[in-house]
């Protein structure tokens, strides 16, 4: 199966990323889980109001949270767009009971920042738990979700994520084009097509 067909087509019984949701989990024991893990980007585990997620990423899965990363990075060098890649990021607060680690997350401009501005998320087999409403709780301004070879914009508004057509801190970027390049065998192959189709 070539590269384009499985991420279109992809089977989740056999590209499946590993997931398994608990319930009526304590705060110290998602700690604990945190602790056990240590300073891996996987699992990456996501903690909400008592259930908590455990996700270990297929090969592919990793493989598009980079590729769509690494797109987004050249877009904004090329544009002179300052950039700070955070990776699977631990953002957790006891209070709101809710931790949530993002495939990717990013901070834009040179001012230190308490929460990313954005997180990237790749839904490659259906999710447990809610992640956007760890998210909106802890104010990440925008989420994207790719899914099934479309990247879904998410916009943080009034305490609420809303679907959006484009992105709202980078409203000139089209992620249409940017998801079409998934298909390259290479993600600098993928880079050079995307540089070339937005100059």
């Amino acid at each position: 199966m070539s590269r384009a067909t499985a991420l279109r087509e992809h089977d989740d019984e056999t590209d499946a990323d590993a997931i398994v949701v608990f319930h009526d989990v304590s705060w110290d024991d998602y700690e604990r889980l945190l602790e056990i893990r240590g300073d891996h980007s996987a699992p990456r585990i996501s903690y909400l109001e008592g259930e908590v997620e455990i996700m270990s990423p297929s090969k592919d899965h990793e493989s598009i949270k980079s590729t769509i990363g690494r797109l987004l990075e050249a877009w904004c060098t090329d544009r002179g767009i300052e950039w700070s890649p955070f990776g699977s990021w631990t953002l957790k607060r006891e209070s709101d009971r809710r931790g949530a680690e993002a495939d990717e997350c990013y901070v834009f401009g040179t001012e230190p920042r308490d929460w990313p501005q954005l997180a990237i998320e790749v839904e490659w087999t259906q999710r447990g738990i809610d992640k956007l409403e760890i998210y909106r709780k802890f104010g990440v301004e925008e989420v994207w979700y790719w899914r099934k070879g479309i990247i879904e914009v998410y916009l943080l508004a009034r305490g609420r994520f809303n679907r959006a057509k484009r992105s709202r801190l980078f409203p000139e970027l089209n992620l249409e084009l940017l998801a079409s390049m998934l298909d390259r065998n290479t993600v600098s192959q993928a880079v050079r097509d995307f540089r070339a189709a937005t100059q």
